[in-house]
């Protein structure tokens, strides 16, 4: 594994054929594959106005990837992030917390001082903590996965 990541924040149409197949099967080997939830992983979510899809290549393997979602698509007054996933055999070697950074870096860019929810698998609170976000609910199942809403309350932190 090389040190540098290239993250590349693109919409729908700005993907190309190979990056989008690459997002896809990552989703799917994680999603639906590994976490064993047989759900319709191409929820129409990926192309709506706005969404921006961020990926992290190692070289040329796509090694992480999230999905942006402007306000009002998985929530009527946030923003929000999903389809938060790391390729398996790159999971421990310290490429989360960058890709949640420049998740954060590109809602910033796109949605200026917008609230971002998330629905967070609940062991991953502490992880989704250090990026600022807070527990706003009980936990609830999500594909037989304890899950917990977080949130990003912009005006709650220093210099936003």
């Amino acid at each position: 594994m090389s040190n540098t990541i290239n993250w590349r924040a693109k919409t729908f149409n700005q993907l190309s054929t190979n990056e989008l197949y690459d997002a896809l099967k990552l989703r799917v080997d994680v999603f639906v594959v590994e976490q064993t939830c047989y759900y319709p992983e191409l929820d129409d979510c990926d192309r709506v106005e706005g969404a921006m899809h961020l990926l992290g290549y190692n070289d040329e393997q796509l090694v992480a990837y999230l999905r942006l979602l402007p306000k009002g698509v998985s929530y009527p007054d946030y923003v929000s992030i999903g389809r938060v996933a790391t390729r398996a055999d790159y999971r421990g070697k310290g490429i989360g917390h960058p890709l949640m950074s420049k998740a954060l870096e590109v809602c910033e860019q796109q949605w200026p001082g917008q609230n971002i929810k998330i629905s967070a698998q609940e062991h991953l609170e502490k992880y989704y903590k250090q990026h600022d976000f807070v527990r706003v609910s009980e936990m609830y199942l999500e594909d037989d996965i304890p899950h917990i809403a977080m949130l990003l309350d912009k005006s709650s932190i220093p210099n936003t």
